[in-house]
This record gives C-alpha cells, sequence and structure tokens, in this order.
C-alpha cells in the first residue's frame, strides 16, 4: 500500500509541515483548486464539479479563485455550489437552490435565474434580505 504526504507553508521561509496538521480551511480551498485546476489542464474533463471549494475565503481570493474557475470552464463545464457572490457572479448560468416548508415536509428546490434575478440574488447575497442601493450596483458590477 502506497502512501503520500503533501508537505506545505503557508508562509514564505516557513518550515515544511503535513498538510492536514497545518492548514486552514481557506488553505484547503485554495490548493484544492490549484491541484484540480492543473489536473483539469491535462486531463480533459468534460464537466468538473465544486462544492463550496471557496470554504473559508473571502474579497480578493474569492475573486482570484472565480478567476480559475472562469479559466477552467473554457475547456470543461464546471458547475460550482457556492455562497460568495463574487463566485457566483463568474458563472454564465446561474441556479438558486433553496428549501421549502410545505405542511409538514421540507423539499430542496432550483431554478434558474433570469438576468433580473440574477441580479437581487447577488444584492442579497452581498448584504441579505434587506437589499440596499450600494448592494444592487455592486451586485450589477460583479456581474459585468
Amino acid at each position: 500500500k502506497d502512501k503520500l504526504t503533501f508537505l506545505f507553508s503557508a508562509n514564505k521561509g516557513g518550515t515544511l509541515n503535513e498538510l492536514k496538521k497545518v492548514a486552514s480551511g481557506g488553505e484547503l480551498s485554495r490548493i484544492m483548486l490549484a491541484i484540480k485546476s492543473v489536473l483539469a489542464s491535462y486531463v480533459k474533463l468534460p464537466t468538473i464539479i465544486f462544492d463550496e471549494i471557496d470554504t473559508g475565503v473571502s474579497g480578493e481570493i474569492s475573486n482570484k479563485m472565480a478567476s480559475i474557475m472562469k479559466q477552467m470552464s473554457m475547456q470543461s463545464q464546471v458547475i460550482t455550489i457556492t455562497h460568495l457572490p463574487q463566485i457566483a457572479a463568474k458563472g454564465d448560468t446561474h441556479f438558486k437552490v433553496f428549501k421549502e416548508e410545505k405542511r409538514e415536509t421540507t423539499a430542496t428546490n432550483m431554478v434558474k435565474l433570469n438576468p433580473d434575478d440574477r441580479i437581487v440574488e447577488i444584492a442579497q447575497m452581498l448584504g441579505g434580505k434587506e437589499m440596499s442601493s450600494s448592494a444592487i450596483a455592486h451586485a450589477k458590477q460583479l456581474l459585468n
């Protein structure tokens, strides 16, 4: 049985340690995206699915991750499950997944968003249900 151990240092000049012991959630997300991005450039996969690969990241890092996934989508279909507006805004198509309670059951639903609904959804991802004009403006900016 073969065993492979990844060594990692988050900081320049830092000591290498086992990845699973020292990497944060955000670091693991970025490393996983980097590995999948490199593999996808060598192995032509028809579809790549990222399920919350952006966990633990925010701000500029999420913008960079979104750009990498957008680049990957030029050669493969990329499906991304995310809660980050920066990631969601880069997609060509946006589906909203939501739960609905009916009587004594809960159903999970999915709907494809049109361009106007997409602005609303991105704005809500940015600022919650009470959308401000600045959240709407920011959503439009992210989508362009």
